[in-house]
């Protein structure tokens, strides 16, 4: 088996509405799991940093823009099988807000995107890793308020 070393990044998304916050989260086309938008660091864009990567990736996944308020982000370590490789993956998740846009002009890698309240969000999300980062990130967002 051969291993590949993969760094992503991404975001965890907050916006308010009607004075509660709900959450961005995505659905991937081909798995069907729920999770937060993220993606490889540098597959577009050459010398591409963690945080540009954070920011590209919500839009291109979520449809959105947002900005980072949050400079520290949550990194999250796992292995895992992809044909005859074995992929140990590390992503790193930044809390951000929602600037504009609209979740409908998500790309193809998503079959669905919505922002949803943080009760919903934990009964959607497919990773228990996921659902870490996102606690992690309720106690930053509260602090940011």
């Amino acid at each position: 088996m051969k291993l590949k070393i993969e760094t992503s990044a991404g975001g965890i998304v907050f916006k308010k509405v009607n004075d509660e916050i709900h959450w961005l989260v995505i659905r991937h086309s081909i798995y069907k799991k729920w999770t937060f938008p993220k993606g490889l660091i540098g597959d577009k864009v050459e010398q591409e940093t963690a945080i540009t990567a954070a920011i590209r990736e919500v839009n291109e996944e979520g449809g959105i823009k947002a900005k980072i308020v949050h400079a520290e982000p949550f990194v999250v370590n796992y292995t895992y099988r992809f044909g005859e490789y074995l992929i140990k993956k590390t992503v790193y998740y930044y809390l951000m807000q929602f600037i504009s846009g609209d979740v409908k002009d998500h790309d193809h890698e998503v079959s669905d995107a919505s922002f949803e309240n943080e009760e919903e969000v934990k009964k959607l999300l497919s990773f228990e890793l996921d659902k870490k980062a996102f606690e992690v990130m309720l106690t930053k967002q509260k602090h940011t308020s």
